[in-house]
């Protein structure tokens, strides 16, 4: 294959240049990250210390724990339970079923179909984070329950959500990040999330075009926009890896290119997070890199509003 062929081309409907070119080229590539991580003047007031705003423009990922109050997570816990039982049989392209099970996987956009997420989404805390972090005010990019449970709740393969989120949603810039908010105890063996230090300043670009609506098979099980094995090597031998776990109630903060991913759950211990993905107003999405048509609404929000 001829690799000049597939030199990345701008966004021309926005006139955006894609500066973080994935599934272009015939071989993966490590490009620099050329975006802050912080991007508010430490000496920001906030929510976070500037000890807390160190470590994670350092390492890409923040952990808190007893971040909620026990009272508020059952609140969420009820909300869980309603969703997992109703999603079983909706049919909702918001609902995502296991392959091979009849187990929810996802649940796509809680904030905007459930009053309760769309409070938390809100809530003053996070907004504040979310401010303080990407240094403008934010909307949601993107909100989701993951389900893992026991015995039976499959994996997520390492990937940058950026990635995605870039060739796919066509997210100019890493001004993003998730917070994970525990539902249930996280135990370093109920298959929680692991996070590779560090690797957010780098970016992987990946390889493989594309299939049209690639959204239906990757959110089952990602396939394109995966790192290859050879990098992956070398980055946890790089960068190791961390496994941030905690009680119910405590939060995951971590930026939208860090590397990670988390192994399936074959014990009896379920593991259910709540997702939300703040991105700055000032880095709306255009059209996808990919060149292809947006995924669903319920994916990637494109009609926002800041959450104040």
């Amino acid at each position: 294959m001829n690799e000049s062929a597939l030199e990345p081309q701008s966004n021309c409907e926005h006139e955006v240049h894609d500066v973080y070119p994935s599934r272009v080229y015939s071989k993966p590539k490590i490009l620099p990250r050329l975006d802050p991580v912080v991007y508010s003047a430490k000496s920001v007031s906030g929510p976070l210390t500037s000890g807390q705003l160190e470590f994670y423009e350092k390492n890409g990922y923040l952990f808190i724990e007893n971040f909620f109050a026990e009272k508020e997570i059952e609140t969420y816990r009820k909300e869980l339970r309603r969703l997992s039982e109703e999603g079983k049989s909706s049919g909702k392209p918001e609902v995502i079923i296991e392959p091979e099970s009849e187990e929810v996987r996802s649940v796509f956009a809680v904030h905007r179909d459930c009053e309760t997420f769309a409070q938390l989404a809100c809530d003053r805390r996070l907004v504040g984070i979310a401010k303080q972090i990407l240094g403008s005010d934010v909307y949601i990019h993107q909100s989701r329950i993951n389900f893992k449970p026991g015995f039976k709740g499959k994996e997520f393969y390492w990937h940058s959500d950026f990635e995605t989120w870039h060739v796919e949603d066509g997210m100019p810039r890493m001004r993003a990040f998730s917070v994970s908010i525990a539902l249930e105890d996280n135990y370093i063996f109920n298959g929680p999330l692991m996070v590779l230090p560090g690797s957010h300043k780098e970016f992987i670009s990946c390889v493989g075009r594309t299939p049209d609506n690639h959204y239906k098979q990757s959110l089952k099980r990602q396939e394109f926009g995966v790192p290859d094995n050879e990098n992956m090597k070398q980055w946890v031998k790089k960068y190791g890896i961390q496994i941030p776990t905690g009680k119910k109630g405590s939060i995951l903060i971590f930026d939208c290119n860090i590397m990670h991913g988390s192994n399936s759950n074959i014990t009896p211990f379920p593991r259910s997070n709540v997702f939300l993905v703040y991105n700055s107003v000032e880095n709306r999405i255009v059209a996808p890199f990919s060149g292809q048509k947006p995924r669903p609404e319920y994916i990637s929000h494109r009609e926002y509003q800041p959450v104040l």
